[in-house]
């Protein structure tokens, strides 16, 4: 599998870069069609809206092996990443019957039979990446979209169960990602909507958003997702994602995670606005971002042509630096080749039974937790 860096290959050489998420619906359209051939991105993002809704298990579950089959046949690769984000709760995507396990705080005790159902059912459906668990430290009781999301409100509630839910799904062959570096918990903004500000000490953003991360830097982390947050005592109006401080400083540096960085979706409106400036695309490469994620329930996605163009401009003129562009390249190629690749097979029923009786099941109660993103916060 070649991916070198190629400069005159111009966004095909960039490509591998993204993750992008489909646009509605169950069969490919010509617009994704389009961007899978000509970029070749590293992988995809399924949402609900990908799934076809309301149908029985072997109908849509057709749908959707058509749908996995398509996808790789356009990106023209075997090796590719089938991401989705399924933490539960609110946090679902696939239909019935796949399990509608609760929001994590309600199974916390029961985060590696979780995890192993997940992996279990997940896997079946072709997903080599699932966007979980939640890392954040649930700290702020006004926060508006974490909650019940977090495993707990200590470090220690979350790293208890977010490493047993991590090697279990993952010793079904699904990659998990944790998320939201450096922690989404104490915030009183939804980054979807906009930008938040977190203003803590060096100490507190050390010993309480940091802890759970520099656990599952040892624990067998393959990736892991960036916040969308600006903590103005460690690296003053810069948003995690685009810092250098934050992602080699940091999660690389002082850390010691050596996996591949993914962004929470580029589209939201954190940074949205931000995206179509030059200056964007070169601090996202400078800082080490190794997978983009842009998804089209968020922003269009022709938008990625544009950001590898600004890209290679600024290796053109010196203002992205091409070690690091290479080391991320090198990052993603080595995850590429090793990611485990499913076929897509029906479950049997007790399959399902037995996993509706580990732990709580989603309610019915209305939704609080914004049902986009490909990184649904």
């Amino acid at each position: 599998m070649d991916l070198a860096f190629d400069l005159g290959r111009g966004a095909a050489s960039l490509g591998h870069r993204f993750l992008i998420g489909l646009q509605p619906g169950h069969v490919l359209g010509d617009h994704d069609k389009r961007l899978l051939s000509l970029l070749k991105p590293a992988g995809v993002v399924f949402f609900r809206a990908n799934f076809l809704a309301d149908a029985p298990y072997d109908d849509w579950l057709a749908a959707h092996r058509k749908l996995m089959a398509d996808i790789r046949e356009h990106i023209g690769r075997d090796e590719v990443l089938f991401c989705i984000d399924h933490e539960g709760g609110g946090v679902l995507r696939p239909p019935a019957p796949i399990t509608p396990f609760a929001y994590a705080r309600r199974w916390k005790e029961q985060a590696a039979d979780v995890g192993r159902a997940m992996g279990i059912e997940l896997a079946s459906l072709g997903f080599n990446v699932n966007f979980a668990p939640v890392l954040d430290v649930n700290s702020n009781a006004d926060n508006p979209v974490i909650g019940q999301r977090a495993f707990g409100a200590t470090p220690q509630d979350v790293t208890a169960a977010a490493r047993p839910f991590l090697q279990a799904m993952q010793a079904e062959g699904v990659l998990g990602c944790p998320k939201h570096f450096p922690g989404h918990g104490d915030t009183s903004v939804d980054s979807h909507y906009g930008l938040p500000v977190v203003d803590i000490d060096a100490s507190t953003f050390g010993s309480r958003e940091l802890a759970p991360f520099r656990d599952m830097a040892d624990a067998g982390a393959r990736m892991i997702m960036t916040a969308h947050i600006v903590f103005p005592q460690i690296d003053p109006g810069t948003p995690a994602t685009m810092s250098k401080v934050m992602l080699q400083d940091i999660l690389r540096g002082e850390l010691g995670f050596k996996g591949v960085v993914v962004s929470d979706d580029l589209g939201m409106a954190a940074i949205s606005s931000m995206l179509d400036r030059p200056e964007t695309s070169i601090k996202l490469a400078n800082a080490g971002c190794d997978l983009l994620c842009m998804c089209a329930y968020w922003a269009d996605t022709s938008l990625i042509l544009r950001m590898t163009d600004h890209i290679l401009a600024g290796v053109r003129d010196g203002s992205v630096a091409e070690a690091t562009l290479a080391q991320s390249h090198q990052r993603i190629a080595v995850l590429l080749s090793s990611a485990p690749q499913h076929a897509v097979w029906r479950l049997p029923d007790d399959a399902f039974a037995q996993h509706s009786t580990l732990a709580p099941l989603r309610d019915n109660s209305p939704r609080k937790v914004s049902e986009g993103g490909a990184a649904t916060v």
